[in-house]
Parts: C-alpha cells; structure tokens; sequence
C-alpha cells in the first residue's frame, strides 16, 4: 500500500512496528505533493523543513517508546489556523505577510500528540465560499475531476485527503465548509458541536456559527482526530467545560434499535437524482442494520438560508473591521488615514468577501438592525427549538450533505445565490449549534462521490460517529481513491 493511501491507524501500525520511519513516510508525502500539486492546488504553503524536523523528532519518540496515534503522522491544516512562526494568510491578500506569534489551541493539541505539519491548505478567502474559488491563491479541483471544484470553504482540507497529500487535515465548518467538500471529495468530514473544540486562534469568520473539525478518510480516523482536538479551553470563552468521550472505543456499538428521523423538508423535488439514489441506498442500508426510520418536519428549514446569511454577514462585517492596515495585515500607500483604510481593504479583500462585509454592514446598520439582524435571531431561535424538539423522538438524522454532486469551476461564480444555495442542508446545523458528519454514500453517474449527512444531538458526536462507521462498515464506499 502507498503511504498517501494509508489511515491514520495503517501508518501508525507501520511506524510502532518499524517498517518505516516518520522521516520516511513525510518524505513520501511531500514528494506526492510536489507530485500533484499543479493539478490539485490544496496548498498555499508546504512546510517542507518544519516537517522533517518534527518527523525526526518523532522518529526519536518512537524508539524511545513514547508513541502517541498520532506520533509522526503527516497532517495539513486549513490556513485559517495561526501557526507560529509559519504564514496564514486565511486566503486572503490582507494576510499575506502574517505570520502569527502563536498556535491555535486545536493545531497545539495535535502538534503535542506528535503530529508532522506538512503545511497550510487553500480556502476560501476568510472561509466565505462554497467552492474554493474565492482564494486569493488560486483556485483548488477536486482529485476526482479537475475541472470540477472541491467544494468549500475547507476545499483545500478535502482535496489534499482525497488526493493523498496528508494522512488527515483540519477545517472549519461555519455552514457547510467541513461537510460539503467532504461529500464532493469522497472523504469523511465532521462539524462537531459548537463549543465541544476550541476556536482560539482560528481566524473567525462568524463567531457565532464557526467551528472547527477532522477530515479523514474513514471514520475511525475522524473519530481518533476529534478525540484529540475537543475539550474545554479556558482561552476560548464559548468552548464548552464538559467531558470528551471515548469516541473509538463505542464505533462497534452497531445501530440496532437507533432511531432515525427523515426530514421531509431535506428530500426535496429538485434534488439530483444520483443524490436521491445515494440516500434510498443508504437509508436500506441502514434498515438492514437494524435501524428504525422516523418520518419527520424541521418546518423552518425554508427560513435557514436567508437567515444564516443575515446572521453570517453581520458578525463577518464585525470580525473584519480589525483589518484596517494599521495593526496587521496589507497597508496600502497613502496621502491620508482615510485613503489608507479605503485602499487596504480595497486592495486586500476578494469580491465575495467585500460583498459580504456590505451585506453584513447594512443588516447592522441604524433603521434596518431590528428588521434584519434581530428578526434573524428569532428566526435562529425558531430552527434551533426545531432540531430540539425532533431530538426528543429520533436519536440521529440522516439527510444529503449537498442537492447535488460536485459542479464545474465557473458555474455558479458569477451567481451568489446559486452558490448560497449549495449549503442549504448543511447551513441549519450550524444555526441550531448541533454536530453533523459527512460520509462516502455513492458515486453519481459521472463518477463524482456523494456524501451522506448524518445530525447528531448536541455534544453527542459519539452517536453520529458509531452510525457513521456502522454504514461504513457495511459498504466500500470509502475504499475508492482518486485516480489523479
């Protein structure tokens, strides 16, 4: 087996077992970069020094006997997680020159497990997109077929998994972008709860709904990954003090008498019909498992887009003020202050960006806050006592991550509302504040994979990862690569 293909569970065996050194296995992986790279474009920058020390030192931890899962193991992280002394750019041409003084809490905890840093993946510019078309560096395609995109805005974290260029990488999933480009890559991707793993020094976006998680090839990595990264963190003022389970040790609990509910508002007339044949398959799959299927309403679904993007722009506007050209960040030559603001965030931000700090700005404005931004609250409040009270009957849902396959670089860039749109079942998750995991259910006719999206009450990932291997294990979905 190639080290690009392997699990993270498959190269830490080979590594206990001295088959290979860490050395060995992050050089095969930043060859594989090099390798395909010009196809992919999932990396804005490739820490290619950094990562063969910290894999000698690693190496030097395995002799010793003082090997965690994750003892030099190559992994890459979205650009929106600060790394000290390592660019992070968030995508963005206002961040081109910072390189932060310190780590995010999430990167720590797997640097301090003994994880190698292969380097910082492509994204939308500051996570706005759903099609990684937004980076100021460049586009990234999907493995699968490049001329299609990867999804967003963790684009980049999909691609390099699903193109063998890290074991297993981080994103951040404000409303969809961990779960929609795992479903257009064929990988696993999971949005924990908002609160169960720590944001402090993740670029924020909108700090209401941001939140950040694994993308795996299967589901037993995802579940090791989150293991490590969640827990209470004193520096984060919305993380959550309560206790991490043992996410691996219940996978092979099955699903026999699990309940799960069916939105009807998530099987709509215009889903892609792959799409639609993906979750018929998935939802019998289950049945032969033993699990019971519950039909149910999430009646405020309609509601979710037109909120999220109230809610969303308002706290990016807010969020992104700080870039000014004073303290960070692009500054532009100027004659005056005013002209040095006006030309910093001219130059330094992307068009989906300007135009969401705009949207944001108006719904915050004097006259339009009570009938935009505040009405969105409401309407927030009204979709999270939907997920609630269906909770109260059905232990998990089952619904489709995107309505449709991957689609054509260019298709929808000069059509934000149709791009908005890409997330519509993923985007109330993260309003309701609840946990949601994507994972290989098929392929559509042209062989693009699709994903299955599976919503968890909160703080119970332990419940949507024990379902997610079940079907798993049930299928082989996850056992095809990417020829690229």
């Amino acid at each position: 087996m190639n080290i690009f293909d392997m699990t993270i569970y498959e190269l830490h065996s080979a590594l206990k077992d001295k088959q290979l050194s860490s050395v060995e296995a992050t050089t095969a992986m930043l060859e594989r970069i090099k390798s395909v790279e010009p196809q992919v474009g999932s990396f804005i920058t490739v820490t290619a020094a950094g990562a063969l020390a910290a894999a000698t030192a690693a190496d030097r931890q395995i002799a010793a006997g003082e090997c965690t899962l994750l003892t030099g193991i190559p992994l890459a992280i979205k650009d929106i997680f600060l790394t000290e002394g390592v660019l992070t750019t968030c995508g963005s041409r206002i961040l081109e020159n910072f390189v932060p003084p310190y780590s995010a809490t999430s990167w720590k905890k797997l640097e301090g497990r003994g994880a190698v840093l292969l380097g910082k993946l492509n994204q939308d510019e500051f996570a706005m997109g759903s099609s990684n078309e937004s980076s100021a560096y460049g586009i990234t395609r999907n493995p699968w077929d490049t001329s299609c995109i990867p999804g967003g805005s963790s684009g980049g974290s999909a691609a390099a998994v699903a193109a063998g260029e890290a074991i297993a990488t981080l994103g951040t999933d404000t409303g969809g972008s961990i779960r929609q480009p795992a479903s257009h890559c064929g990988c696993v991707g999971l949005k924990p709860t908002y609160g169960r793993v720590s944001r402090y020094g993740v670029i924020a976006y909108a700090s209401s709904l941001d939140q950040v998680g694994p993308l795996t090839r299967d589901v037993a990595d995802c579940a090791a990954m989150l293991g490590v990264i969640a827990g209470h963190d004193p520096m984060d003022s919305t993380s959550v003090d309560t206790p991490v389970p043992d996410y691996a040790a219940s996978l092979t609990k099955g699903v026999k008498g699990l309940k799960i509910g069916l939105p009807k508002e998530y099987f709509i007339a215009g889903l892609d019909p792959d799409v639609q044949r993906a979750m018929d398959a998935a939802i019998e799959t289950y049945r032969r498992l033993g699990a019971e299927f519950v039909d149910i309403s999430l009646p405020h679904t309609d509601y979710a887009v037109a909120t999220y993007y109230l809610i969303a722009t308002a706290e990016a506007s807010s969020n992104l003020a700080r870039y000014d050209g004073v303290r960070f960040g692009h500054r532009a030559d100027a004659d005056c202050l005013l002209d040095m603001y006006n030309k910093s965030r001219s130059e330094g931000f992307g068009v989906e960006v300007k135009r969401r700090i705009m949207l944001g700005t108006y719904a915050l404005s004097s006259g339009y806050y009570d009938a935009y931004y505040v009405k969105a609250q409401k309407v927030r409040t009204l979709i999270m006592n939907d997920f609630m009270a269906t909770f109260a009957n059905v232990d998990i849902m089952l619904t489709p991550v995107a309505p449709t396959p991957a689609f054509k670089i260019g298709e929808k860039v000069n059509d934000p509302l149709q791009m908005y749109l890409s997330d519509i079942f993923t985007i109330p998750v993260n309003l309701a504040g609840t946990c949601a995991m994507s994972l290989p259910a098929g392929f559509s006719n042209s062989g693009l994979p699709i994903g299955l999206q599976l919503i968890g009450k909160p703080f119970d990932e332990e419940t949507v990862l024990r379902a997610g291997y079940a079907f798993e294990q049930a299928t082989e979905w996850h056992l095809r690569k990417a020829t690229i």
